[in-house]
């Protein structure tokens, strides 16, 4: 009997839920090709959950409210919510689901996924860092952190004009950065 509670206790269903107080999603697009703009999406939700101690079998979801979109300007931020881009109104989400955590090193993982952004799903790999678990006022804390970079052309994000030099305004790249502070 003892030995069936330790195997179970080893295999315990975890589930790491947002604080979205200490949690971010960022992302940095080249603006004019010597500058870059800066931007973060204020509503969002991630869950964590699998059994195993080194994550190896987790599951991550991460939805991202496209109105929520933050750049510091509201003139850019309404062009970023129109059909130019993102068009908010037919498609209000950003999805990404994982498919597999594969441990990289020690604290690091990369975690291959499907993100789902104005209608088109494409695979993406997060390269990931678990930060680490604390306790603090009667809660275990969760701490990672993940980035990538996507190329915005390849989710229907086509909007562009040219400068003078020939070069695009926005560039195609997007750097996206996610913090990711959870209890568990």
């Amino acid at each position: 009997m003892a030995l069936l509670l330790v195997a179970s206790a080893a295999f315990a269903q975890f589930t790491i839920t947002l604080d979205k107080s200490h949690s971010a999603v960022q992302f940095t697009v080249q603006h004019l090709v010597i500058s870059s703009v800066t931007g973060y999406f204020n509503d969002f939700d991630v869950t964590l959950t699998g059994t195993k101690p080194d994550y190896t079998d987790a599951s991550l979801t991460a939805t991202i409210k496209v109105a929520s979109i933050n750049t510091s300007n509201e003139r850019r931020d309404g062009h970023l919510k129109s059909a130019d881009f993102f068009d908010s109104e037919k498609f209000p989400t950003i999805v990404f689901k994982s498919t597999k955590f594969d441990k990289t090193g020690d604290n690091t993982y990369k975690i291959a996924g499907d993100m789902t952004m104005k209608g088109v799903t494409k695979p993406v790999v997060l390269n990931a860092t678990y930060k680490g678990e604390t306790s603090a006022w009667g809660k275990k804390i969760v701490v990672w952190v993940a980035d990538t970079e996507i190329n915005r052309f390849d989710f229907g994000l086509q909007w562009d004009k040219t400068i003078e030099s020939g070069s695009l305004i926005v560039g195609e790249k997007v750097k996206i950065e996610l913090t990711f502070e959870g209890t568990k």
